[in-house]
């Protein structure tokens, strides 16, 4: 896989024969000369050629970790990146700090456009007393969301909608936390993305328009909308979109707080804002 330049090939080579055998990692390195049969030899091969050829490894193998659970991942959904973990620890600290005479009262919280469900299922985890309204235009996406939070036993407070972005929770009461991911990249990007990406993750999960900004906008005016007074809206950023979405809640005065989070590599990715009381 060097050969055809896979990023990171020598991890994604041990992750394809661990998913051929059936092992773990551990299992793996007790056992290095262990022979391949057949069978398990010729699924690493055919593995190691689909990846060669531009599938990420998250899809070959359906799976990926975020924030420490493992979810099922499918060409329907996007796969999660460690970046968007700072959502989940931005709404935390947000919470923590609304939040601190007041620790159990319930909370009703957003996710829009879920994918595969990683946001709204970690947050689920983290707050046991969340009612969480996941939503997406894919309903592949849902499917695969619904059965992330089964898996990690949270199914009981997700309600899944098949919708565009928060249209179908008009009817529903307001919210304390709105959280998303949304499609950030510009249409004109795509040839510079990574093959594995602009070839096999949906690209209605990827692309936000011409300019990559279109999705935020919409997304901001609804959010303020459903929030209840100090309900917080956080929001992954894309890369060089800051001035832009910063732009959308300078002008509007339903918004305070207002804050960027920086990734770890200094990229401003997260915004994070208050609906004013």
């Amino acid at each position: 896989m060097g050969a055809a330049n896979v990023p990171s090939h020598t991890l994604a080579a041990e992750l394809l024969l661990m998913h051929a055998l059936g092992r773990d990692r551990t299992w793996l390195y007790a056992h290095p000369e262990e022979p391949l049969d057949s069978v398990a030899a010729e699924k690493y091969l055919a593995l190691v050629a689909r990846r060669a050829a531009g599938e990420p490894t998250q899809y070959l193998t359906g799976k990926q970790e975020f924030w420490g659970l493992e979810f099922e991942v499918t060409p329907a959904v996007l796969i999660p990146r460690p970046e968007t973990e700072h959502v989940v620890e931005v709404a935390l600290e947000r919470l923590r700090a609304r939040r601190s005479n007041e620790p159990n009262t319930p909370l009703r919280v957003a996710d829009v456009g879920t994918g595969s469900g990683c946001l709204a299922v970690a947050l689920a985890h983290e707050l046991p007393r969340a009612e969480i309204f996941a939503t997406d235009i894919s309903a592949a996406a849902l499917e695969v969301a619904r059965r992330n939070a089964v898996r990690h036993g949270v199914a009981d407070r997700i309600h899944f909608h098949h919708c565009d972005l928060l249209r179908g929770l008009a009817h529903e009461s307001r919210f304390d936390l709105i959280v998303s991911n949304p499609p950030y990249v510009a249409r004109n990007e795509a040839a510079d993305l990574p093959r594995e990406v602009r070839e096999h993750e949906p690209h209605a999960a990827l692309f936000g328009g011409a300019t990559g900004v279109e999705f935020y906008a919409q997304l901001v005016r609804e959010a303020a909308q459903l929030l209840r007074p100090g309900g917080i809206l956080i929001l992954e950023l894309g890369y060089n979109l800051l001035d832009h979405v910063r732009a959308i809640f300078d002008a509007d005065v339903r918004w305070t707080n207002v804050a960027i989070t920086m990734d770890l590599a200094g990229i401003p990715r997260v915004i994070a804002a208050e609906r004013a009381d």
